[in-house]
């Protein structure tokens, strides 16, 4: 089994938990959440898309350690993942550590 997706799924699912039944920050109800995300991704598909194409590629990947699937510019599925666990972990911490609105 390749060790990259597995990771990139395992990162996903642990900071969905910690959002749900940890820290409760409601950040996926959070349109402005959502926004931020599709930002970070435009931006990704363009700077991880160059990095990553098939076609001249400057990041090459060991074949065994990916799943190979590419659903936007060559771009692999599992760094859509990483991704959105990274930033989602970042927010619900920028989230968690904010005075309650009420104290604001």
């Amino acid at each position: 089994m390749p060790s990259y997706p597995v990771l990139a799924v395992l990162a996903v699912v642990v900071v969905v938990l910690l959002e749900l039944k940890v820290a409760r920050t409601g950040i996926f109800r959070d349109s402005s959440y959502w926004i931020a995300i599709a930002i970070c991704f435009g931006f990704m598909v363009v700077v991880d898309g160059w990095l990553t194409k098939l076609s001249a590629p400057i990041v090459v990947y060991r074949a065994s350690d990916v799943s190979g699937i590419r659903p936007v510019w060559d771009i692999l599925i599992e760094e859509y993942a990483y991704g959105f666990a990274l930033l989602t972990a970042v927010m619900i911490g920028w989230d968690a550590r904010r005075p309650p609105r009420s104290a604001q």
